[in-house]
């Protein structure tokens, strides 16, 4: 069997481009390491990466768990209040844990569960899962769960930072597009998603035009090619149809809403 130092070295790699973490591939690496099935859950019980070994034939974890990519919200509650690496854990009951119910028996017998929670910047963000029959869970396979859970955790702080970081430019890109229309655009920015009412669908210009005095067909143009460029919407011509819209970035709408109520109109 590989030393303590290689098994950590095949961790160290990933760690060597955790900005580029993809957790089925860490959970491949820990599931080979430790020799065990491998969860990595966030804290709302979504499976963000798993590993199976071999011999894992539970069909009711499979069809209540691994393919809805979700544990059931009794168990992630269970998972959540363990603050700490808690090790070669068994079912007292004998019961599955993975139907919320008192009656389906576990198949497998010396099940030995252990978990490890994901910390990033004194906040719980994910737990390690790791699961193996017959044998119980070393310390330095302890080690390498714990030095794991660390490397999710970069990696899942990473992939935060990175989500905040693009929301922040798309919400700026709303303001800033909205704060350079002219005063006829912010009418019509207004009468244009008051029409289309969703996320997507299809305005007539003529109509809009129609019923707003101060907007015309050349403004409603203008403004629906200053989003196009800024990378908010997808406007496309239907022809007599009118002019179908898909919305690419959702504060938009929430953006027009403070504007025309800044401006006094009902939106």
């Amino acid at each position: 069997m590989a030393t303590l130092l290689e098994r950590t070295r095949k961790i160290n790699k990933v760690l060597q481009r955790f900005h580029t973490v993809e957790y089925n591939e860490v959970a491949i690496v820990l599931s080979n390491v430790i020799n065990a099935n491998t969860y990595i859950v966030d804290v709302d019980g979504k499976i963000r990466g798993y590993a199976l070994q071999d011999d894992f034939e539970c069909d009711l974890m499979m069809d209540n768990v691994v393919s809805e990519g979700q544990f059931p919200r009794h168990y992630v509650n269970w998972l959540n209040k363990i603050n700490e690496t808690s090790a070669n854990l068994r079912s007292k009951s004998g019961l599955c844990a993975f139907v919320d119910d008192s009656e389906t028996k576990c198949k497998f017998h010396g099940k030995n569960t252990t978990i490890v929670p994901i910390y990033g910047v004194d906040e719980r963000i994910g737990t390690l899962v790791v699961a193996r029959y017959n044998e119980d869970f070393t310390n330095d396979d302890l080690l390498l769960a714990e030095y794991g859970a660390a490397v999710v955790g970069i990696g899942m702080l990473h992939e935060r930072s990175g989500k905040i970081q693009e929301e922040s430019l798309k919400y700026k890109a709303v303001k800033t597009t909205l704060k350079e229309l002219s005063v006829s655009e912010e009418e019509a920015i207004i009468a244009i998603f008051r029409a289309l009412g969703d996320n997507e669908g299809t305005i007539n210009a003529s109509q809009i035009s129609d019923d707003n005095d101060l907007v015309s067909r050349s403004v409603i143009v203008s403004v629906l090619k200053k989003l196009k460029v800024a990378g908010i919407v997808i406007p496309k011509s239907q022809g007599m149809k009118g002019t179908h819209i898909q919305i690419k970035n959702e504060y938009l709408l929430d953006g027009i809403r403070e504007l025309a109520r800044e401006k006094g109109i009902k939106f």
